[in-house]
């Protein structure tokens, strides 16, 4: 049998750059399939050193190019994939798509992949014919993969998330414009740092840095570092932001539910670098011990952790700054409310560019290929 072509596209890019450094990490690229590398503005240069050799740097706008790939993964943005997918696709091409962005999402003839969570609706679409698999919201997936031991015994009746999350969920320029601001504050008079100095005028001189016309907020729009910004991507009906809609419309596809579970909550911008954080409320279906509800939470995958509700154990183990650049999702401050027993509540941290974005599509390209080679 031939070789498998596999094509990346966007790999230089942030997300990209995150898979790559997986993919090498867990030594993907081991010679069982040909990589081919396209890029949008550096045609015929030097694709990157994945240990193997690779041809020139082809024109990830050509669709002639691309349909001889068998699988096709994309972390180059929705932009992208609403100009060339369409066109892939009516040449006929009926190779896998893996896809990193959120255009495709929620399409019926695709699934969000997180194969910890679905593996067997992940399983069902690739017996079923199914081509195009995109990786989730990010807050979402990093719920799910906190919580999913919950979803998976049927416990939960509805859960609102309350949102912390970092500048990385916005791109690579916002993260820099956060630094950027963080720097603008950084550099107040010296003397107002002074343990023995004016603590009012220290919050005066930080304030009127924040609020000058020459603070960068060309990104955000607004400060970020020493504040929040509390509204995040574009308003949906309802009032909602559409990074809220994804809360149930994403959570309900990826579950393959039969009868809608209510999400919904507040999603805020914090001056995190990559790491998104969420407090939620959860109403069971009826009253469980916690030792169910934890055993349930740190039995569904080998990333989840549940930390102790103490402040040792939450100062160390539940942080953006605990788990940046890891696969752990701790889920702690677990506890119940005293709205009444069926009422959870816990507070949980991922890193956003591994499981909230390069990690289920890394995963997803070795299921497709799997499938490929059967």
């Amino acid at each position: 049998m031939a070789k498998l072509s596999v094509g990346f596209v966007g790999w230089r890019g942030m997300v990209g750059s995150v898979l790559m450094e997986r993919m090498l990490k867990e030594k993907d690229f081991d010679g069982s399939y040909n990589p081919f590398f396209f890029t949008t503005s550096n045609v015929g240069g030097k694709g990157p050193d994945v240990g193997i050799d690779a041809p020139p740097l082809l024109d990830a706008f050509d669709i002639k190019e691309l349909g001889k790939m068998n699988i096709v993964l994309t972390c180059q943005g929705g932009d992208y994939t609403n100009e060339v997918h369409p066109k892939l696709r009516a040449t006929g091409w009926d190779g896998y798509w893996i896809d990193a962005a959120s255009a495709l999402r929620m399409k019926d003839n695709a699934i969000i992949v997180l194969d910890p969570v679905n593996r067997a609706t992940i399983d069902q679409g690739l017996k079923d014919g199914v081509k195009d698999y995109v990786g989730g919201n990010c807050t979402v997936s990093l719920m799910l993969m906190g919580l999913g031991g919950l979803f998976e015994k049927g416990w939960v009746e509805w859960m609102s998330s309350m949102t912390y999350q970092a500048a990385s969920g916005a791109g690579a320029k916002n993260m820099r414009e956060l630094v950027g601001q963080m720097e603008a504050i950084g550099a107040v008079d010296p003397a107002l740092k002074d343990p023995r100095g004016d603590i009012l005028g220290l919050d005066r001189a930080v304030t009127t840095v924040m609020t000058a016309d020459s603070f960068p907020t060309d990104n955000f729009g607004a400060p970020l570092a020493g504040s929040l910004i509390a509204w995040i991507d574009k308003a949906v009906d309802d009032g909602q932001t559409k990074e809220e809609w994804k809360g149930v419309a994403e959570t309900n596809k990826i579950l393959n539910t039969t009868e809608r579970i209510p999400i919904d909550g507040c999603c805020v911008r914090i001056g995190s670098m990559r790491c998104h954080s969420q407090a939620l409320t959860i109403k069971l279906k009826r009253d469980i011990p916690m030792s169910e509800i934890e055993a349930a939470i740190a039995a569904h995958n080998e990333w989840v952790e549940v930390v102790p509700n103490t402040k040792e154990d939450t100062l160390k183990r539940l942080s953006p700054a605990a788990i940046n650049g890891t696969l752990k999702v701790p889920v702690g401050r677990l506890r119940k409310m005293n709205i009444g027993p069926e009422y959870l509540t816990c507070f949980t941290v991922g890193d956003q560019l591994l499981w909230g974005a390069a990690e289920p599509v890394r995963r997803m390209l070795n299921i497709a290929l799997e499938s490929l080679k059967k």
